[in-house]
């Protein structure tokens, strides 16, 4: 799908380290921080910003309502435009794709796109409980709908459709957590093995601990801009270049069986036997693939990407999009990670950062990190705000972030593209 409207860029952004906060640090002062952050680095004023898009997921966690506008006043923005976006944890990356419609219609020309998430002042078996309320409460949550079952279920049938294995779904653990030790945000880098990660706590068979993201507190701002107005505030913007965005049922059961919706780089025969999407793989992501490809003139993304920042709240589930990516084809996910092709130093590094499984998984800032450590590399600015630069890819061009919600009802994609 071409998209008309004027060009949007990214100019700035800030994070918070994600991590289990102290009573001390409300929402609004951490969304506040990172802000302050992004807009100093822009050499910013709150003139300059002409309205905002709030991101979070839950009410229940803050125990309030309306608590975007509350951050809209405590960092001095009203009474400019705003509004709030939810998607469970899709939330961010949808607040990012508000943020570029608010910029590509014309109704702004600079937007603040902020999130954040307070999740570590309630007991872990209670934050589950809200994070399942994310599914049909009529139907999924009586029988138990917690979502590590739910990604538990859909590991096993991929294991059982493709022969994927436990040992690389701990590999994407540990190239996550290692990427983490240069990443001064994340909230558990660590130095870990296969047999860590399958030695930790199992939570879900055939999940443990490590293969599993951590509720976290955090928050994440992404200032946009018009073309015009972005290269008054910086000379090196980041192109918003496409963004795409699918959904799918609540329910896995009512995923009706279809045929695989081919990319580019792919043909029908690829797929002859293979029943799509069962509960193996995420067709909203195959869509959002779809349409942003196609918004940004991406025919091979293997060849055309050079860094991907996707939703990995499982191990498992990073397997799964690099197949609804294109990546590779469906059922070859588990032998792209066996391979490297993913890690920092491979064909398509993915989730440099630490992803969420090392990061955290503050909610509605999530989508939005992802954005800002993908605008620093586009930039190539990692040293700067990272105090290292064993991050920066050596020439990074094109970037991919993804958010993904439920069991793949909102995805998310975006592609970023630096400016020449």
């Amino acid at each position: 799908m071409k998209h008309e409207g004027r060009k949007v860029y990214m100019v700035s952004g800030g994070v918070t380290k994600f991590a289990k906060a102290t009573p001390d640090m409300d929402f609004r002062l951490r969304v506040k921080k990172a802000f302050d952050y992004a807009m100093k680095d822009a050499g910013m004023t709150l003139n300059d910003i002409d309205g905002s898009v709030a991101s979070y997921f839950s009410d229940h966690f803050q125990r309030q309502l309306m608590s975007g506008i509350m951050v809209q006043d405590y960092l001095g923005l009203t009474p400019k435009p705003s509004k709030r976006v939810e998607g469970g944890g899709a939330t961010g990356g949808l607040a990012f794709q508000t943020g570029f419609e608010e910029i590509a219609s014309g109704r702004m020309d600079t937007c603040a796109v902020y999130g954040f998430e307070s999740m570590s002042h309630v007991n872990t078996w209670k934050g589950n409980e809200f994070i399942a309320l994310a599914s049909d409460t009529n139907f999924d949550y009586p029988v138990g709908g917690f979502y590590t079952g739910y990604y538990a279920m859909m590991a096993r049938r991929h294991m059982h459709e493709f022969g994927t294995t436990v040992e690389q779904l701990a590999k994407v653990s540990v190239k996550n957590h290692k990427n983490a030790l240069n990443n001064p945000y994340s909230q558990s880098p660590m130095n870990i093995t296969v047999e860590d990660v399958r030695n930790s706590p199992m939570v879900s068979s055939p999940l443990t601990r490590l293969d599993v993201c951590t509720m976290s507190d955090g928050a994440a701002v992404a200032i946009l801009a018009s073309e015009e107005k972005a290269f008054e505030i910086t000379d090196h913007p980041v192109l918003v270049k496409s963004i795409g965005t699918g959904t799918d049922t609540m329910r896995l059961a009512d995923r009706p069986f279809g045929k695989v919706p081919l990319l580019p780089n792919e043909k029908s025969s690829d797929y002859k036997n293979l029943q799509y999407p069962g509960v193996h793989s995420f067709r909203a992501g195959r869509s959002a693939a779809k349409e942003a490809y196609e918004g940004a003139g991406i025919t091979d993304p293997l060849e055309q990407l050079d860094a991907i920042e996707l939703h990995d709240a499982y191990t498992s589930s990073e397997i799964q999009t690099y197949e609804d990516l294109g990546l590779c084809k469906y059922g070859e996910g588990g032998q792209f990670i066996e391979e490297g092709k993913s890690n920092l130093n491979g064909k398509l590094p993915v989730n440099f950062s630490g992803g969420l499984l090392a990061c955290g998984h503050p909610v509605g800032a999530t989508g939005i990190m992802q954005s800002v450590f993908m605008f620093w590399q586009l930039q190539k600015t990692i040293k700067k705000h990272f105090g290292n630069d064993k991050l920066q890819l050596k020439n990074p061009k094109t970037g991919l972030i993804h958010s993904h919600a439920g069991t793949g009802t909102y995805v998310t994609v975006s592609i970023m593209e630096a400016v020449k």
